[in-house]
């Protein structure tokens, strides 16, 4: 990154925004780097799989890097990024049935002595059940799920990067949890 790097990766997000909206793509970078992860984190759990949640989030990049000089800072550029992830995961959804992964769900953890080898089969067949669960829901209703349970957004957030009201967004996660509630009743 040049001499300039260590001096950039001190600034905070909104004034890397306002240099890389000028055409600065070292403080792009910076903020690629510090926000690229979660935002591949969300596509792999919307998607189901690296390579397509991959392309998803350098697509949303490239289009954030060409909408910089249009961002107005009305949400935070991680919030705007959020979105432009999950419009792009909306899309690809909206174009084929989800494929269901086991690795797109989080593994619990295991309580109790390692090695119990029942136990981590049925680990396992939830973490499975509830991947297929997942993949059932309707894409909105997976989306407000995912950002809520697995990335820790408020309703707020939420509805900022769905572009809905914080109404619609509870009114998404309640039908998501009763589905999923219904489909993993037989594991609790």
């Amino acid at each position: 990154m040049g001499d300039t790097g260590g001096a950039l990766d001190e600034l905070d997000d909104g004034l890397l925004v306002a240099r890389a909206a000028e055409g600065d793509e070292d403080a792009f970078a910076i903020l690629v780097h510090r926000h690229g992860g979660p935002l591949l984190a969300l596509a792999y759990h919307m998607l189901g799989n690296l390579p397509d949640a991959e392309e998803a989030v350098q697509d949303a990049l490239i289009s954030a890097w060409r909408r910089l000089p249009e961002f107005r800072g009305d949400a935070t550029f991680s919030t705007w990024t959020y979105r432009i992830v999950t419009n792009r995961c909306l899309n690809v959804l909206r174009g084929h049935a989800p494929p269901v992964s086991l690795n797109a769900v989080p593994e619990p953890t295991a309580h109790g002595p390692e090695g119990e080898p029942a136990r981590a089969a049925e680990s396992e067949a939830a973490t499975q059940a509830l991947a297929q669960a997942l993949g059932n829901l309707p894409s909105a209703q997976r989306a407000c799920w995912i950002l809520r349970e697995l990335h820790g957004m408020s309703y707020a957030e939420i509805a900022q990067v769905v572009g809905e009201s914080e109404p619609t967004v509870r009114g998404r996660l309640f039908r998501a949890r009763r589905t999923l509630m219904k489909e993993m009743a037989s594991w609790r």
